[in-house]
């Protein structure tokens, strides 16, 4: 009696094999339907490559969210610049001596459009239905699919999850003015 798990289907003149425990099957296996049959090693690398691409995929979509995110967040400010300039310049110089606001920190509140929104979530969903498409791949046990897509999310990462980041900083004789001030020795130009 043998334990494997595994499922065959007619697909034209061979079997189709799908295991349902770990395998290095190459020939005559199937993913996702019976129309996706591999009868050869070439199609069996064109699978693997495809999957490893549609890992990438998620990884660039993910980005691209992120990067959209980002560019509705530098709009919200530029907005918010704009309204504080016209209220600036609608207000007289000479009005007001004293603090401008006695309630406290103040917050300006944006919301995004109906069509940003729009574009926000079919991100996310092609993000995620790509995501649940390489699920169902992994599920069907091959190692050489799951090495593919390891390989694609570090190839991905790698090509689209670069990581940026702006920190302000300030000259030497500004960040010696705010140590010595706490009494922190800081390396002067010369010494340094």
């Amino acid at each position: 009696m043998s334990h494997s798990m595994s499922m065959t289907a007619n697909a034209g003149n061979s079997t189709c094999k799908t295991e349902m425990l770990w395998n290095w099957n190459i020939i005559d296996s199937c993913f996702l339907s019976a129309s996706w049959h591999v009868t050869n090693n070439a199609m069996f690398a064109a699978s693997c490559i495809g999957t490893a691409l549609l890992v990438i995929c998620i990884e660039f979509l993910r980005r691209l969210s992120h990067e959209y995110d980002a560019f509705l967040l530098r709009q919200f400010h530029r907005q918010l610049r704009a309204q504080q300039a016209a209220l600036a310049a609608a207000v007289p110089a000479n009005c007001c001596e004293g603090p401008v606001s006695t309630f406290g920190t103040q917050y300006a509140t944006f919301r995004a459009s109906p069509l940003q929104q729009l574009v926000r979530a079919v991100l996310h969903g092609v993000t995620i239905g790509l995501a649940y498409i390489i699920m169902l791949l992994i599920m069907h046990f091959n190692g050489y699919i799951f090495i593919s897509v390891v390989l694609g999310s570090i190839l991905g990462k790698f090509l689209c999850g670069w990581l940026v980041v702006r920190m302000p900083y300030s000259g030497p004789n500004e960040n010696q003015e705010k140590y010595s001030a706490i009494g922190v020795a800081v390396p002067t130009d010369c010494c340094a």
